[in-house]
């Protein structure tokens, strides 16, 4: 029986490992062209929310999770984001991908945001935008094309991303 336990902390340990691993990666970001998968998903406080209503909008998709610490420091950055170019035609749509979607809570309590908070509780739609990477960012432009997929955070990568929303909100 000490065995067996032994064997569990010690799995329970490398996948812990394993995690933080994926959540440091470097992050890397890709230009497309390629019109974004549509979906529908149920959110936090906006009732179901589907990309193609978003259409005329340019759209960051940002992939997170409760425990993905990149995420937690990336999440008021976003939040600063939306304040500054909601009235233009931007915004944020924050999908959750873990099955259990009052850990979203967690983290939503410490750091509150105004965009929807969407729940992908079976990762279809991470598989969709392939997401291999915690956390990952689509951003859609107004016409439903996929301009940019940047997986991993690292400091700087919102200006990144900026610079990208205020080139398609001039397009």
């Amino acid at each position: 029986m000490i065995l067996f336990n032994m064997r569990f902390k010690t799995i329970g340990l490398w996948l812990g490992v394993i995690l933080l691993i994926l959540c440091q990666l470097p992050s890397q970001a890709a230009e497309t062209r390629e019109r974004a998968p549509d979906f529908t998903l149920a959110s936090k406080n906006h009732g179901n929310v589907r990309l193609q209503e978003q259409m005329g909008n340019v759209v960051l998709i940002n992939f997170w999770a409760y425990w993905c610490s990149p995420c937690r420091e990336e999440l008021p950055l976003l939040e600063a984001l939306q304040q500054d170019y909601a009235d233009l035609g931007f915004t944020i749509l924050a999908v959750h991908i873990d099955k259990d979607s009052t850990k979203a809570d967690v983290l939503l309590n410490d750091i509150p945001v105004s965009f929807p908070v969407l729940f992908d509780n079976e990762a279809l739609v991470s598989k969709l935008y392939d997401v291999s990477a915690m956390p990952t960012t689509v951003i859609v432009d107004r016409d439903g094309k996929q301009r940019l997929l940047h997986k991993g955070y690292k400091n700087g990568d919102v200006a990144k991303y900026e610079q990208v929303i205020k080139s398609l909100l001039r397009e």
